[in-house]
């Protein structure tokens, strides 16, 4: 294995490497950003439910739960199951590995630990300058 190789498994190991943290981010926001997503999420934390149980919880039409429902499988944090015996039937359950690897990325994102103290490097100088200074290089 040559250095680079394992500087980069290293890397990952380290840092839980993500390529595309924004964009997960961005899509288990988009799940969640509907109250509807959030009561249907909130109801199947407390097990498994068919299309008929959340309706009569929820007071939504079966279409709409299907659809909400839908968007929250595509994220991962549902799954669904047919029954065996009548395939009409579909039951819907939390994942709870893709809820848990949820809450670690929003975690690791939003550690207050990651806020750095910085200056901007545009702007008016902190001091005046002597006369002829250059303008800040970025606005």
């Amino acid at each position: 294995m040559t250095g680079l190789g394992l500087w980069l498994i290293l890397q990952r190991m380290l840092k839980q490497y993500d390529p595309q943290p924004h964009e997960r981010l961005a899509a288990l926001g988009r799940a969640l950003s509907h109250p509807k997503r959030l009561a249907i999420l909130d109801k199947l934390m407390q097990g498994v439910q068919c299309n008929c149980e959340i309706a009569a919880s929820l007071g939504l039409a079966d279409n709409l739960i299907s659809h909400h429902v839908r968007i929250l499988q595509e994220t991962g944090l549902v799954s669904a199951e047919r029954d065996p015996v009548d395939a009409r039937w579909i039951y819907y359950q939390v994942d709870a590995a893709a809820v848990e690897a949820a809450l670690s990325l929003l975690s690791r994102f939003l550690d207050t630990g990651r806020i750095q103290p910085r200056t901007p490097a545009c702007g008016p100088p902190a001091a005046p300058g002597p006369a002829g200074a250059p303008a800040s290089p970025c606005c």
